[in-house]
C-alpha cells in the first residue's frame, strides 16, 4: 500500500506463501526421516522431501520480505537482513534495470551518505500492468525523501545497461576469461605444430625397428566392418569392428562413417598407439591434426575479443566523472577498430603462428598492420569521447526558399498532442508550419503542427537512462516547456541546435539556456 505520508510494500499473497513454507517444513522434516532411517540412501520420498523443503524455503524469504518508509526513514527487512536507514543518510533514490528473457525488470536503488548503492528487494517493476504501480511507489518514495531529507538529484535517475553508474564486473569476468583462453591456445601452439610435423614425417614400421620405437611409425592392421553409426548433428559417427579386433569401435567424422559399409575389408593406420587413417577401396578416412596456424588464430581471435568488453570498461573509467545515469558512448567504433586489426592480424597468425616477423614480408605486413591499427584506435577513441551539449541558441537557420520542404530526423519522446502515441520520426520545415510527420518525406502526410508559441526551451543535455534505449547515444536532448508540460526533444547535437533556431525556441523571459552534463 502507497500513501501520501509512508510507503509500505510486501509481497501479495503471503498468506499462500506461508501456507506453502509449513509444507516445506513438512518436507524437511520427511527428508530427515526417511534419511535417518535409510541412512544416506536418497529414495524418491527423500528427494520429494528435499524439493519441498527447497520451496518452502523460498516462500518464506518471498513472505518475509518487507520495504518500508515514512519521516523516520526507510527500512528495508529480507529472511537474512534488516536495514534502517534515517533519510539523513540517503543521498538519492532511483531505478536500476535489470535484463532477463528479453525483458526490462525495475527495481529501486538507494544511495547512502558513504557512496555505497544497494538494491531493495521491493517494489519490482517488470510487466506493463506492474509499471504504474512501481512508478507510483518510487514517486511515493523520491517525495519522502524531498521532504525528510536532501536528495542530489532533481530527477529520477534510471540505471539502463548504457548508463556510467553500472559496473564493469561482468565485463571484467569476460575479458579475463577471453584472455585465459587466448593464453591457453597460444600455449598449445608449438606442441600442435611438433604433433603435426611429427605425423607428416612419419614412415611405415619395419621389421628392424625396435619395439620402444614403433609407437613413431606407422604400423598397420587389417580389420573388416561390422557396422557403422551415424552421429546426430555434430556428435562423432562410430565404426565397429568384426569380432572387436583389433579395437570394438573407433570414433570418426561423419562424413567419414558414410563412406564405409558393413563387410568392408580395410586397412588401419596405427600411430601413438591410435589408430589415425582407415583406408578401405572405396574411401580413406584420416584424423585430422589441427595446423599450428590455425590454434595461433583461435589464439589471437580471443585476445582480440577480449578487446570488446576491455573497451567497454575502458569508457566507464574515462566517463567516471559523469553522473550514474548518463548514457555513455558506443563501444562500436572499438569493435570497428578490432576488426580491422583482425582483417591483417589472423592472415599472419595463420601463416606464421611461430614467428611473426622471421621474414621480410611479415616485418613490412606487421609494421604497416600495426600502423594502421593504431590510426584506427585513435580513431575510435576520438569517436567516444564525451561530447558536452553545446548552449542553446548556438544553431544557425538555413536559408531555404518559402515553398521548399526540409525533413530532418529527430523526435519528441514523450506523448503530447502532435506527436501522439510517439508515432513522429522526423520534422519537417519549410512549406508550411514546422511538423512532425512518421515520415521522411517527401509530403506531409500525417503531419501534425507544433505549436511553437506554446515551447520554451529550459536546457540542452546528454542522454540519460531514463530516455530509453531507443535514442542513440550520440544525440542530445532539449528539454522544453510546453505550457507547464515537460516535453523532451531528441536529435543529433548540430541538427538540435538548427532545430532550435529554425523553431525559434528561447528560454523564458530573463533566463539564459543552461546546458545540463
Amino acid at each position: 500500500m502507497t500513501e501520501a505520508h509512508q510507503v509500505n510494500c510486501r509481497t501479495g499473497r503471503t498468506r499462500a506463501l506461508h501456507s506453502l513454507a509449513l509444507l516445506g517444513a513438512g518436507g524437511a522434516a520427511l527428508a530427515a526421516g526417511r534419511m535417518a532411517y535409510r541412512g544416506t540412501v536418497l529414495d524418491a520420498w527423500a528427494l520429494g522431501g528435499l524439493a519441498a523443503a527447497l520451496l518452502g524455503l523460498l516462500c518464506l524469504y518471498a513472505a518475509t520480505v518487507h520495504v518500508g518508509a515514512d519521516s523516520a526513514g526507510l527500512r528495508s527487512r529480507t529472511l537474512l537482513r534488516r536495514r534502517n536507514l534515517p533519510w539523513r543518510d540517503v543521498r538519492d533514490l532511483g531505478v536500476h534495470i535489470r535484463y532477463a528473457r528479453g525483458q526490462e525488470y525495475r527495481r529501486v536503488f538507494v544511495v547512502t551518505g558513504a557512496g555505497s548503492r544497494f538494491l531493495l528487494p521491493l517494489p519490482v517493476g517488470g510487466a506493463t500492468a506492474d509499471q504504474a504501480e512501481f512508478d507510483a511507489t518510487v514517486a511515493a518514495l523520491r517525495a519522502l525523501h524531498r521532504l525528510h531529507g536532501t536528495p542530489v538529484s532533481d530527477h529520477v535517475p534510471v540505471l539502463s545497461r548504457r548508463a556510467a553508474g553500472r559496473g564493469s564486473a561482468a565485463q571484467l569476468a569476460l575479458c579475463a576469461v577471453l584472455l585465459a583462453g587466448a593464453g591457453l591456445a597460444a600455449w598449445a601452439v608449438p606442441g600442435v605444430r611438433e604433433e603435426r610435423e611429427a605425423w607428416e614425417s612419419a614412415t611405415p614400421c619395419t621389421a628392424t625397428t625396435p619395439v620402444g620405437e614403433r609407437a613413431e611409425c606407422l604400423g598397420t592392421v587389417h580389420a573388416v566392418i561390422a557396422r557403422t553409426e551415424l552421429g546426430r548433428g555434430n556428435g562423432s559417427s562410430r565404426l565397429y569392428f568384426t569380432d572387436g579386433r583389433p579395437l570394438e569401435q573407433i570414433s570418426v567424422s561423419r562424413e567419414g562413417a558414410r563412406g564405409f559399409h558393413p563387410g568392408d575389408r580395410v586397412e588401419l593406420t596405427v600411430w601413438r598407439h591410435a589408430v589415425r587413417r582407415v583406408t578401405g577401396e572405396h574411401h580413406v578416412w584420416r584424423e585430422h591434426f589441427p595446423a599450428a596456424g590455425e590454434i595461433a588464430v583461435v589464439a589471437a581471435g580471443c585476445a582480440l575479443a577480449a578487446g570488446f568488453p576491455a573497451a567497454r570498461v575502458l569508457l566507464r573509467l574515462r566517463g567516471r566523472r559523469l553522473p550514474d545515469d548518463e548514457v555513455l558512448p558506443s563501444s562500436l567504433p572499438f569493435a570497428g577498430a578490432l576488426a580491422g586489426t583482425a582483417l591483417w592480424l589472423l592472415p599472419l597468425c595463420y601463416l606464421r603462428p611461430a614467428s611473426l616477423i622471421a621474414a621480410p614480408d611479415p616485418a613490412v605486413w606487421t609494421a604497416a598492420g600495426s600502423v594502421a591499427s593504431l590510426c584506427l584506435f585513435g580513431w575510435a577513441w576520438r569517436a567516444t569521447r564525451v561530447r558536452e551539449p553545446e548552449d542553446a541558441g548556438t544553431g544557425s537557420a538555413r536559408a531555404r526558399a518559402e515553398d521548399e520542404e526540409e525533413f530532418v530526423t529527430a523526435r519528441f519522446l514523450d506523448d503530447t498532442d502532435y506527436n501522439p502515441h510517439g508515432f513522429g520520426t522526423h520534422i519537417v520545415l519549410g512549406g508550411g508550419p514546422p511538423a512532425v510527420v512518421p515520415h521522411s518525406g517527401p509530403g506531409r502526410f500525417a503531419a501534425h503542427r507544433i505549436p511553437v508559441e506554446r515551447l520554451t526551451l529550459t536546457a540542452v543535455r546528454r542522454p540519460r537512462g531514463g530516455d530509453g534505449d531507443t535514442v542513440p547515444v550520440g544525440w542530445h536532448i532539449a528539454e522544453l516547456d510546453d505550457a507547464g508540460v515537460p516535453v523532451r526533444l531528441a536529435a543529433a547535437p548540430a541538427v538540435l541546435a538548427r532545430l532550435t533556431a529554425e523553431l525559434g525556441l528561447a528560454p523564458p523571459a530573463g533566463e539564459a539556456p543552461r546546458a545540463r552534463p
